[in-house]
């Protein structure tokens, strides 16, 4: 074979191997009102948006991409990049901006998603849904990181509307690249099952707990703890536990989260005013209080025992990523595992009273809603394990 030949060949191998990098802004209409290789998607001419090239509304350079709901209530659609050069395995990272007005529901009606398909154009896997959010001024940033399904030739950039009849969406700074795949970060849950009896204090059903840690516990990253230590085995009622949070209980739990360098969820009842919540805390390896959550679904005795629920569900770094916290009875309900999920938590702690084994309730309908993220939970009634992460 000829040097003229071979040299063309191996540029050909390079840049077939090249990684992956597209960067789209400052968009311009070509002659049929479209940017190069965008195209415009609905299910059915009838529902489709208006969808048009935005000179005036736009993040650094002249020009988005906009769809309007045009009054109809039916729309769905908006627009589409098919991006080739993927590889299966590979992870990708896909960056966009939004702004959006006259829309409801965000999360419901603004939607992107990264369509995989075959060479042949036919789909592989599922397509990614874009969840991770992020308001920047006027502008929203979303992001996801996901691996190329096997098969994987290429992908399709979808930034859709979705019924919002009287709503406008602008898109801009739009990126899809390679990025290497993500480490393991593996975490160590030491899920403590214990209930005391016949304690008659919060004080000593705490030590009890805190005797189990000291004697049992090594090596973990988290020690989870269940829902109410203070009032299981004491017999009291919920206002005769109820304390400050930071309080004594936290104090107490910090002191042992120091001693095994870990943190610690526990489930402790909380007094604000009038008010007493059922709580889960976070402690850091340092003994700091991070945060806390308020169990929003209250069973009908907590409501009956004059207990008041939270209406938040925050999200909290730690040192090996971001956590999020539900109790008991939330787990009946797909909303606390979905908003976690949606503000970027990558594991879920659950202090519990006791119930049914998760791996029970996540082969039924309920599976979908924490989607790749992992959770433990800790019951005082029956023995759990950490559940793997589910694959929606």
């Amino acid at each position: 074979m000829s040097p003229r030949i071979v040299l063309p060949l191996c540029f050909a191998v390079l840049a077939w191997a090249a990684p992956l990098h597209v960067q789209q802004a400052g968009f311009k209409p070509g002659a049929d009102g479209l940017p190069v290789g965008w195209r415009t998607w609905a299910a059915r001419p009838e529902i489709a948006p208006r969808t048009f090239v935005d000179l005036v509304h736009y993040r650094n350079a002249p020009g988005s991409l906009a769809i309007s709901g045009n009054t109809n209530a039916a729309e769905y659609g908006g627009w589409e990049y098919a991006a080739a050069g993927v590889q299966p395995g590979k992870w990708y990272r896909f960056v966009a901006y939004y702004r959006a007005e006259g829309i409801q529901d965000e999360r419901r009606q603004v939607v992107s998603r990264l369509d995989w398909t075959k060479a042949d154009g036919t789909r592989t896997g599922q397509p990614d849904y874009v969840y991770a959010a992020e308001r920047t001024g006027e502008w929203t940033r979303v992001s996801l990181d996901a691996p190329a399904p096997e098969y994987a030739a290429s992908v399709k950039l979808q930034l859709y509307l979705q019924n919002a009849p009287y709503a406008t969406i602008w898109w801009d700074d739009i990126s899809l690249e390679e990025i290497s795949a993500p480490g393991a970060r593996p975490v160590r849950v030491a899920s403590i099952n214990l209930r005391p009896r016949d304690t008659h204090s919060a004080e000593q059903s705490v030590n009890e707990f805190l005797a189990v840690i000291r004697k049992s516990v090594a090596n973990a990253d988290v020690i989870l703890l269940p829902e109410g230590i203070t009032v299981v085995g004491t017999g009291k009622h919920y206002p005769d536990v109820s304390e400050s949070i930071p309080g004594p209980t936290t104090e107490r739990l910090a002191q042992v989260a120091r001693e095994k360098h870990a943190y610690i969820v526990a489930g402790i009842y909380e007094r604000e005013g009038a008010a007493i919540y059922n709580t889960a805390v976070l402690i850091d390896r340092a003994g700091r209080f991070i945060g806390k959550y308020r169990k929003v679904y209250l069973p009908r005795e907590e409501i009956e025992g004059g207990l008041t629920p939270g209406n938040d569900y925050p999200v909290f770094r730690t040192d090996f990523g971001k956590v999020g916290m539900m109790i008991c009875w939330d787990l009946q309900y797909a909303d606390p595992a979905r908003a976690l999920a949606l503000r970027g938590a990558e594991v879920i702690l659950m202090p519990i009273w006791g119930g049914i084994r998760l791996s029970n309730l996540y082969h039924g309908p309920h599976r979908r809603v924490a989607g790749h993220h992992a959770r433990a939970r800790h019951g005082g009634d029956s023995h759990h394990r950490p559940q793997p992460p589910l694959r929606g």
